[in-house]
């Protein structure tokens, strides 16, 4: 069986991520599972988590009345799905929804925001990552809208 400290510490959004740190992390982390067409999320619903996809597909998606769900974006295996955990008023601004049988790492948000204010190090740290995986999908929207409307978004 493997462990959560393991299976974090080889994630690559914690890579070279202080093992002291990651212990502290193992404790608001637990293994969760999702069916096809479940979701994890939904808009305005409590933001109380993230998740570390180890396996399967997960689908963010927006439902407007007249079109139904629209997918804005897919997470995979490696990467890290949620962020509204970090910013108040803590509420998922869309809906998360697995494709496929989907296998995750959650981290309780509610846990770790109370450990990164313990903890201003282990604070910084994950706030460094989010930040850069923040602005990492903000460009990737920039050069999806230049692909749409093929012209410079950014001026």
């Amino acid at each position: 069986m493997e462990s959560l400290e393991r299976i974090l510490t080889e994630h690559p959004f914690l890579e070279n991520f202080d093992p002291k740190q990651i212990k502290l992390l193992v404790g608001c982390a637990s293994n969760v599972v999702f069916k096809a067409g479940e979701f994890l999320f939904r808009t305005g619903e409590d933001a109380d988590s993230f998740y570390f996809i180890r396996h399967g597909k997960v689908v963010i998606e927006t439902y407007l009345p007249q079109k139904g769900p629209i997918v804005i974006k897919s997470r995979e295996a490696g990467e890290v799905l949620g962020w509204s955990w970090l910013i108040p008023p803590y509420q998922w601004r869309f809906d998360g929804r697995a494709v496929e049988l989907t296998r995750a790492i959650a981290l309780d948000g509610k846990c770790l925001r109370e450990k990164c204010e313990q903890d201003h190090d282990l604070g910084f740290d994950i706030m460094k990552r989010f930040a850069m995986m923040i602005a990492q999908r903000l460009e990737a929207t920039r050069l999806q809208l230049f692909d749409i409307y093929g012209k410079d978004t950014s001026k």
